[in-house]
């Protein structure tokens, strides 16, 4: 790649939700002019990012909030450089023309929030707080809570971020079962987990926590019949990618007793629309997909996307996804 020429560069921050990506990394420090706009709405529709993003040189896009397709791409004549946070987005066209740079990532808060639906559905924490500010001392219409220690945790995909959540579940004294499709028993009984087939993850689970990534295997992989096999008493909890998990079958599930709760940090369309069912269903904790949400992995998210800024116009990107095929404008 040829080093680019100096000149005013246009970056674009897109869904930038809680206004805060301003503060997280030095714009200012890469060397080079740059004119930075943040953009704290999600714009859905084509039409709309076709004329937010007509005049950028420079897209970063927060993980996969907001698709760019290769017909979008396309129209994006001064389009050099995406950059996404983290080092892989399904909502991005690799191949449609701009380089794609990625970011380093933390695991941990995935892990942290994962706990924190996991313990507040099993303590009926949003229950009983909504109960204390009614006026009600313990209220008889929350359910008794459930103990983690000596409960079943099974994680469906023992991977980077499940394998931290079974360490998580042991320190907590749960038996922690694990299954996917390339689980192999060395790996599980490194991870001190034992590895079950697929059906007796579910058979077993009190609670059942998703950790794989999204993809044709991987789709709607926790259906009805996965869903029926569980105990009553089950939570399900998945900080991972909504489509893993049949939505019309959760909600069943909810609605019927089938599960006792589910803790979901992602959706099936997001931002979660007014009137999504989910909103209504039963016994769930709902949170705005948080999941990578904290003031450290921002920190290191939006640090990482003003490296690979500042490494493409010096002409040494780094962390490069796709190598792109459009030339540096002047």
């Amino acid at each position: 790649m040829q080093h680019r020429p100096q000149g005013l560069t246009r970056v674009t921050v897109l869904d930038d939700y809680q206004s805060v990506a301003h503060s997280m990394a030095g714009w200012r420090d890469t060397g080079h002019e740059l004119e930075v706009a943040f953009v704290p709405t999600h714009i859905a529709d084509d039409a709309g990012l076709l004329d937010l993003l007509k005049d950028t040189d420079i897209v970063v896009a927060m993980r996969e909030r907001t698709p760019l397709r290769a017909g979008l791409i396309a129209r994006l004549h001064r389009l050099e450089l995406i950059v996404t946070t983290g080092m892989q987005n399904a909502s991005i066209d690799m191949d449609a023309g701009p380089m794609v740079c990625g970011t380093p990532s933390l695991t941990s808060p995935t892990a942290e929030l994962t706990w924190a639906l996991i313990t507040g559905l099993m303590r009926n924490v949003p229950a009983e707080a909504a109960s204390l500010r009614a006026g009600t001392w313990q209220s008889p219409g929350a359910g008794l809570g459930e103990g983690l220690e000596g409960s079943t945790l099974a994680i469906l995909g023992l991977g980077r971020l499940g394998s931290r959540v079974a360490a998580i579940g042991r320190a907590f004294g749960m038996q922690v079962i694990a299954w996917s499709q390339n689980l192999t028993e060395e790996t599980a009984r490194a991870h001190g987990v034992e590895r079950v087939s697929k059906a007796e993850l579910f058979r077993r689970a009190d609670v059942l926590s998703i950790h794989l990534r999204l993809s044709g295997r991987t789709e709607s992989l926790v259906g009805e019949p996965e869903l029926r096999s569980m105990k009553p008493t089950a939570r399900l909890i998945n900080t991972s990618r909504a489509g893993i998990v049949d939505q019309a079958a959760l909600l069943q599930a909810l609605h019927r007793g089938g599960i006792a709760g589910a803790g979901l940090d992602v959706f099936d369309t997001e931002p979660l629309p007014a009137g999504h069912p989910l909103l209504s269903a039963p016994n769930t904790l709902l949170t705005p997909h948080l999941g990578y949400v904290t003031r450290q992995n921002y920190e290191v998210f939006y640090g990482g996307a003003v490296e690979a800024i500042t490494g493409y116009l010096n002409g040494a990107p780094v962390r490069v996804l796709a190598s792109g095929t459009r030339a540096a404008h002047g």
